[in-house]
């Protein structure tokens, strides 16, 4: 709801947007009820729980940055608390990754000589 309203908030204009708010609105007491608090709220940081194929369940921190320029991009960031298994899982997969790497491309392998 909340990236909703800023959407709206940026784009006040916005007719397609303004009248999906207003149909919303008409169908649903929840959303008329939660639209009408005005709680804003936008979450620059959580955690995200995602499933891997190799390494199993990862509990990631996430913090989100919007980009100061007018793109309304983000960038998003995980990153895994020290001694979790997330931690685990993230290195085993860079190591995984690493020799994967190395299998399918040998020629990016540098060697040192004497």
């Amino acid at each position: 709801m909340g990236a909703l309203r800023i959407e709206a908030g940026k784009n006040p204009y916005d007719r397609e947007l303004s009248n999906l708010i207003g149909e919303l609105s008409t169908r649903s007491d929840a959303f008329r009820v939660m639209w009408g608090s005005q709680d804003v709220y936008v979450f620059s940081q959580s955690t995200k729980r995602l499933n891997h194929p190799l390494v199993g369940d990862l509990e990631l921190d996430q913090e989100t940055m919007t980009l100061p320029d007018e793109s309304g991009l983000s960038v998003v960031v995980y990153s895994a608390p020290s001694g979790t298994a997330a931690e685990e899982g993230l290195k085993l997969l860079a190591s995984w990754s690493a020799t994967t790497g190395q299998e399918q491309h040998p020629e990016s392998t540098s060697k040192l000589r004497p």
